[in-house]
């Protein structure tokens, strides 16, 4: 999906994406898993693999060394998806470890997952995800 600098940020903070996720995506450093689910969630949105793939852990199951194709697949389900939200349902807090549980909703139906993050070596790092039923 193709949004401007000026558009509202997809994470659905109601602040430009410029002032909002798109800072993370350019570089600047996440403070907490609730922010980097919700500038992962909006990466996926605009298509940025490379921002998905720097945020995954290495030991993700989906995690993959060819970081090519893995962007080519993040673009690829960016383009074919259209999202609509993204709702935080629940956030279990720990030092290093985090459990966020939401929902996001696509025009195809939607997911409903408790993602673990882990901090390391200062760094926020989505882990894995569970797919809740609903």
């Amino acid at each position: 999906m193709k949004i401007s600098v000026n558009s509202p940020c997809p994470c659905g903070s109601k602040k430009k994406y410029k002032q909002c996720c798109q800072r993370y995506h350019k570089g600047a450093q996440v403070k907490d898993a609730l922010t980097l689910i919700k500038s992962r969630y909006s990466a996926y949105v605009v298509g940025d693999g490379r921002y998905i793939i720097k945020t995954t852990h290495q030991d993700n199951p989906e995690y993959h060394d060819d970081k090519q194709i893995w962007q080519k697949s993040i673009k690829y389900f960016s383009q074919e998806t259209q999202f609509k939200s993204l709702k935080i349902l629940k956030v279990q807090e720990s030092e290093n470890e985090v459990f966020v549980t939401f929902k996001a909703q696509f025009a195809e139906g939607n997911l409903h997952e408790k993602s673990r993050f882990v901090k390391e070596n200062g760094f926020w790092l989505y882990r894995e995800g569970e797919i809740k039923k609903t």
